[in-house]
């Protein structure tokens, strides 16, 4: 009997590589690996459905799921990492925003929307370690969300047309910005990375970006199917944390991986709600806060049942 094809769209990187190789795939199970730009498939897979398997942002799942979106989450979390650095300020001497608290009462960028997993866990940054009110400031988005439906709230304000976000940023008429990058342009946090890694050893600060996500009717008509693709993406990832281990750097993010490794002594990708549950009740609360959720949901309500006590 031939295998099942799976249309599947996943970023190439280290927890993924072997995967992208065909070295690895689920029992009965082939991949179709749909290459385009990262951000691209997750519109396409919440506005129209056209993956069976698709990584996404995790605050794109927690609205998606809350607008009744059919597809289910597995607690693979593709890509972590530290935020500080993703919040900027104007260079100038000037500048009207020289520390964190100095935002409320401001209008700071955000790239692209305000649902950005990225945006979500810098304003919890800001809230939890700098004692500034998202409430209190006026985010300009610079473009929309995915998942259409989601409404912002009244705090939240489209880019004028033709406008542009870092150079609003870099001349001080924004006081700061999200996810930007550019010429004059510096972090609001001073040593942002180091802040990340103190975070992670003061509060196990550890955000998680990207998860997983597969079509409800596939997981209804193949229950055998969450598990087996939770095993063999465990697999990769496993395959790449021994590469770390012994030293070999791939991109970026794996010197990032191997310093947690360094602070905390185990695994950087853990997948498996177990593991995780701190960083998933963390970022539900800050959607919550932030008012892109209603309420908060258990993490078990989020992921496959049959997936609920594989931890890797």
């Amino acid at each position: 009997m031939a295998d099942i094809a799976l249309k599947t769209m996943i970023a190439t990187q280290g927890a993924t590589r072997d995967l992208k190789a065909g070295a690895l795939t689920p029992a009965g199970y082939s991949f179709e690996f749909a290459e385009m730009p990262i951000l691209q498939g997750f519109r396409r897979m919440v506005r129209g459905l056209e993956f069976d398997v698709c990584e996404m942002a995790f605050t794109t799942y927690l609205c998606a799921k809350a607008c009744g979106k059919p597809f289910t989450a597995l607690p693979v979390f593709l890509v972590r990492a530290f935020h500080h650095g993703a919040i900027v300020r104007s260079a100038s001497a000037s500048a009207a925003a020289r520390e964190p608290k100095d935002l409320e009462g401001k209008r700071v960028g955000i790239s692209r929307g305000y649902t950005v997993t990225t945006g979500v866990w810098a304003r919890g940054i800001l809230q939890d370690e700098y004692g500034v009110d998202p409430r209190r400031v006026t985010w300009v988005r610079s473009g929309d969300e995915h998942v259409a439906e989601y409404r912002p709230p009244a705090n939240v304000r489209p880019l004028e047309p033709g406008q542009d976000l870092a150079d609003l940023v870099a001349t001080g008429e924004l006081a700061a910005g999200i996810g930007l990058a550019g010429p004059g342009l510096v972090p609001l946090i001073p040593d942002p990375e180091q802040a990340g890694f103190d975070a992670l050893r003061r509060r196990g600060l550890y955000p998680i970006n990207h998860l997983l996500v597969v079509r409800d009717r596939l997981l209804a008509d193949h229950p055998n199917l969450a598990a087996g693709l939770f095993e063999v993406f465990a697999e990769a990832k496993n395959r790449h944390v021994a590469r770390l281990r012994r030293g070999e750097v791939q991109d970026p993010a794996d010197r990032v991986y191997q310093r947690v490794m360094a602070i905390t002594g185990g695994d950087p990708l853990p997948y498996g709600i177990a593991p995780n549950r701190a960083m998933i009740e963390q970022l539900v609360r800050y959607a919550v806060s932030q008012r892109i959720l209603d309420r908060p949901s258990p993490p078990e309500a989020l992921f496959a049942g049959s997936t609920h006590g594989l931890t890797a």
